[in-house]
């Protein structure tokens, strides 16, 4: 998958402002409204209703308000969780603007400095749900309201865009820090906004997967699937199973270093998405992409010889041996030890590409490794692959194919069983832009911003329409990427598009909206140090 300036257009072209040059340089760049902005001059959002992804209702007022160093961010009362949101406005604004924003528990917008303030307030309507939030903005300060801790911190988001992009700088700056006026009533489509980060072909450090959690969640991504383990590399301790990390894991493409994450690691993790709203998703991909595994003991494999350490990056080679019971005792250890460490619902068991395993033994092998999924509480995930073999109900697949028609997917959804939407050809992030793009691939196509937005997940593959989308995930593989950098790369712009899909109403859809407010973004991912790609449409 691949990946790699700077110049945004006039409004009316409707495309992406400026950023950072692949060099890391800040260039001048217009914004939307045809401001000339720099690094040091960004200019703030005209309006209350352009942020990414799209609000549901927007009224706009000419009511701003403008923080000062009198400004009070108020939280709801009882509430550590309000209080954490809070706290995370605050100490990101006093970095930028030095003000000392004083965070105080109140059940509403009150007290010496009520006209001055940021509220956090869980006394939304119930018509929100658990992801809604409302967001008020008139010359008397800011409320956001939502019924759960998890709404405020997506209106949270909402209000970082609206503040000048230089809020989300690293230092201080002059401002002023003028929100525009008006109303924002907001919630998701779709349950599941997910982001996938590939850490087998090459491994990404606890700080990278941090980084991409701030980045990713900006935009109200609210899941993080992470792929531990493939034929390059695995990537997470299974205590009784040490050669997993020390051999499995001491590579990657290419013939690098390598690496793991511990227990505690994943923890961090775990923990750091928590604070952010995200829930991990981690994947042990099988019977397939197992070379990694394989070659750590040799027990594994059929005929009880552990193959090399493996850096290419051709697929379809490996397998599990379906006949042998220390594979299910192998993997009911790794399931256990996962389903203990992750308090989110899923756990991905991949079952892609599994060309070296027959179709009856691939029957078999998921007959085997589902049932111990649910044993240790969890409702599994897997690459739309297996619907293959009728899975439960319970199963999750996740569509990654390039074509809109999937017989066996769109039984599976008739039975009952519900799709993430993440067609390779439209969210793979790891595919190039254009033929000039240095990273990434190519064997699902170009795939440039309009094409990463211009589809609808409700309706794009042939009988998984309605309740069966549970939502969308936009996948980025690694053979091609060696740090954060390109990471940033690839994902920005092309995320916040399925970002959008997935948060939006549909009767928002539109390019040019989307294309004028996503302009937007450019000054404060420059402001942030998010290296990117300005598509040139």
């Amino acid at each position: 998958m691949q990946h790699r300036t700077v110049r945004a257009r006039l409004r009316g072209l409707a495309v992406l402002a400026a950023g950072v040059a692949l060099a890391g340089t800040a260039t001048v760049a217009l914004s939307a409204s045809g401001q000339a902005a720099t690094a040091k001059g960004l200019p703030q959002i005209p309006s209350i209703g352009d942020v990414v992804p799209a609000p549901v209702s927007v009224t706009s007022a000419k009511t701003p308000y403008t923080v000062t160093a009198m400004t009070v961010v108020f939280a709801q009362s009882g509430s550590a969780a309000a209080t954490g949101i809070a706290n995370q406005l605050a100490t990101e604004l006093r970095r930028t603007t030095g003000f000392p924003l004083p965070v105080v528990t109140s059940t509403a917008r009150r007290g010496p400095h009520a006209d001055s303030g940021i509220a956090f307030l869980l006394n939304g309507p119930a018509s929100l749900g658990a992801e809604g939030y409302q967001l008020a903005v008139n010359t008397s300060g800011v409320t956001i309201t939502a019924n759960q801790p998890e709404g405020l911190f997506d209106g949270l988001q909402s209000l970082r865009q609206l503040l000048p992009a230089a809020a989300d700088g690293s230092t201080r700056q002059a401002g002023p820090w003028t929100v525009p006026g008006g109303t924002i009533s907001d919630q998701p489509r779709f349950s599941y906004r997910g982001a996938m980060l590939d850490v087998s072909r090459h491994f990404f450090p606890v700080s990278v997967v941090e980084r991409y959690i701030d980045e990713i969640s900006l935009y109200k991504i609210d899941y993080l699937h992470l792929h531990l383990s493939d034929d390059q590399g695995w990537r997470i301790v299974i205590n009784g199973w040490p050669n997993l990390t020390t051999v499995g894991g001491s590579t990657e493409v290419g013939g690098g270093a390598g690496g793991y994450y511990t227990q505690a690691d994943y923890e961090a993790i775990v923990a750091y998405a928590q604070s952010h709203y995200v829930t991990i998703v981690p994947e042990i991909d099988g019977p397939g992409h197992t070379n990694a595994a394989l070659a750590s003991y040799a027990d594994l494999n059929c005929n009880g010889v552990a193959p090399p350490l493996y850096t290419g990056t051709d697929v379809g080679f490996s397998s599990f041996c379906v006949s042998k019971p220390i594979t299910y005792s192998f993997l009911d250890n790794v399931i256990s030890q996962l389903a203990a460490l992750t308090p989110g619902p899923y756990i991905h068991i991949g079952g892609d590409e599994a060309q070296s395993t027959s179709a009856s033994d691939y029957q078999t092998f998921e007959g085997q490794e589902l049932p111990l999924v649910s044993k240790y509480g969890k409702a599994a995930m897997g690459w739309h692959d297996i619907t293959a073999v009728n899975p439960p109900t319970s199963v999750v697949a996740e569509f990654w194919g390039t074509t809109t028609s999937d017989p066996n997917t769109a039984a599976a959804a008739a039975r009952g069983n519900k799709v993430v939407m993440a067609p390779a050809n439209k969210a793979y992030m790891d595919m190039k832009y254009t033929t000039a793009t240095k990273l990434g691939q190519n064997w699902a196509g170009y795939t440039e911003v309009k094409d990463a937005y211009n589809w609808n997940p409700g309706n794009y593959l042939q009988g998984v329409t309605g309740s069966s989308v549970l939502g969308v995930e936009a996948p980025l593989w690694s053979e091609t990427l060696l740090n954060i950098a390109n990471i940033e790369y690839m994902a920005f712009p092309r995320l916040p598009a399925l970002a959008e899909l997935g948060w939006s109403a549909e009767s928002t859809h539109n390019w040019t909206s989307f294309a004028n407010r996503l302009a937007q973004q450019g000054p404060r991912w420059t402001a942030m140090g998010i290296n990117f790609y300005a598509s040139p449409q």
